[in-house]
């Protein structure tokens, strides 16, 4: 997939079939969106293009009105988003800066200086609440009005249900945050993970016997926090079991190293030994959130704080001893 910030590109494609909007956490009434926009694309002989925003509009406007409690949790860092936009076999991805310029377009020139100059629109697939525009002024017939004077077809997509849930990425932040890990993969359709490369901390967990590989989480208000069970990939060539701390660590000094921000830290079970203490540090890999454990808590001193880990390995352990279990007797079943 071809990823460019903005319109002011050589690289992007003169004509496309696009869909527009956050795709935060691209769930599964995002990739049945996707899949019908692929479609699309394929019939017109056009790549599938997707638009979205960084900032979230309404993380811009938070910041706007000093309110940032209207700020949304984001479930899926930037990088992950993109990830997921590629599994899906989109062609293309352009990513807008939501910024007072183009929060101030009006619809009008949205769509003649966006849709039809700078991408050449063939084809513009939405969802059943989509608005456009200074102060949200644009709507499905404005663009559809628009697309037939302007020679591009419109479409629209109903909400996406399992069990008859309306699956949206808010309903991925509930999800997350009561917790529910295999809610969240039922709407997403897979495990709840994030990614990055793995930066360096303090190396306490060195200290208190625990080594510890972190990610930072690149916004400030993730929409997961707590203890959790994980499986790592991308270290050794093999998935490895682990206990993960996804938060701001509340028992560590807010002078470290990584003081003040989102981090996700995981102690793997069984260290690869190939590695060595440092050979995981600029890698890439990707934690998978299984079963939360409990949240964040504050320990008084480092003793406390290594009998906390401690105890979460032992509860970490004993979910995937059950999860093991329960996989040999469907197994057994499957066989009967």
């Amino acid at each position: 997939m071809h990823i460019f910030r903005g319109l002011n590109h050589p690289g992007i494609a003169p004509a496309c079939a696009l869909t527009i909007g956050n795709f935060d956490g691209v769930h599964r009434g995002h990739q049945a969106m996707l899949a019908l926009l692929i479609n699309e694309a394929k019939h017109r002989g056009v790549p599938s293009c997707v638009m979205t925003f960084e900032p979230h509009p309404r993380d811009y406007f938070a910041a706007l009105t000093r309110k940032p409690e209207l700020a949304p949790a984001r479930v899926a860092t930037l990088r992950d988003k993109l990830t997921e936009l590629a599994r899906c076999g989109v062609d293309q991805c352009v990513v807008m800066k939501f910024d007072a310029r183009f929060s101030g377009q009006q619809p009008e020139a949205f769509i003649e200086d966006v849709l039809v100059q700078g991408l050449g629109v063939k084809y513009v697939l939405v969802g059943d609440d989509f608005r456009f525009g200074a102060k949200r002024a644009g709507d499905y017939r404005m663009l559809d009005e628009a697309g037939g004077r302007r020679g591009f077809d419109v479409a629209r997509m109903n909400s996406y249900e399992v069990h008859g849930l309306r699956v949206s990425s808010s309903a991925v932040r509930e999800a997350l945050g009561r917790g529910d890990m295999g809610g969240v993969a039922a709407l997403l359709g897979r495990p709840y993970s994030i990614s990055g490369h793995v930066v360096h901390g303090r190396k306490l967990g060195r200290q208190l016997g625990f080594h510890t590989v972190n990610l930072r989480f690149s916004h400030w208000k993730p929409a997961a926090s707590g203890i959790f069970a994980v499986k790592v990939h991308g270290l050794a060539g093999r998935e490895l079991e682990g206990v993960a701390n996804l938060g701001i660590r509340p028992s560590i000094d807010a002078d470290d190293v990584n003081g003040g921000r989102v981090l996700l830290e995981t102690h793997c079970f069984d260290w690869p030994s190939e590695l060595g203490p440092e050979g995981a540090y600029g890698k890439i890999i990707r934690v998978e959130l299984l079963h939360k454990l409990h949240d964040e808590l504050r320990y008084d001193g480092l003793d406390a704080l290594k009998a906390g880990i401690a105890r979460d390995c032992e509860a970490a352990r004993a979910f995937f001893a059950s999860t093991h279990a329960e996989t040999r007797r469907q197994t057994t079943r499957d066989r009967i």
